[in-house]
């Protein structure tokens, strides 16, 4: 029984220190990679197309003139269908926001999630883009 804690503080303590070793690398390098960093495996499916933004959404869908503050509250319902849904947050990761630049935390989902039609749906601003045919067409060319 001994055996096993010390083994389990040793395993714990190990990785603590990954997790301090590259947090110091990521505060020595540019910006970009930092960020990437600390994002992980996550920007690389998003990069990859296996999870999406709720922006890439409404560009897919057409709605990229959507001000920045709809596209957010957009967002917002999105998160709160998902977590109704699975009872879950949704993933996060680190990207450049696309009119200021700035590092900004946003919420990725898989490409099919019904979140995503349901924010559609909920949203006052975005619910003229919630016809099934639309969003079917945006989806088949995007797969």
């Amino acid at each position: 029984m001994l055996s096993s804690n010390r083994s389990r503080r040793i395993v714990k303590a190990r990785a603590i220190t990954v997790i301090r070793r590259t947090h110091a690398a990521a505060r020595r390098v540019c910006k970009a990679l930092t960020y990437r960093a600390r994002s992980g495996q996550i920007i690389t499916q998003v990069e990859a197309g296996l999870l999406i933004r709720t922006g890439d959404v409404l560009d897919r869908l057409g709605a990229s003139d959507l001000k920045d503050g709809y596209q957010s509250w957009y967002g917002r319902h999105v998160k709160k269908a998902h977590i109704a849904a699975t009872g879950t947050e949704p993933v996060r990761c680190w990207v450049r926001h696309r009119s200021t630049g700035r590092w900004i935390h946003v919420h990725v989902y898989r490409p099919f999630d019904m979140a995503l039609y349901v924010g559609l749906v909920t949203y006052k601003q975005t619910k003229h883009l919630a016809q099934p045919s639309l969003f079917q067409a945006a989806y088949t060319e995007a797969a």
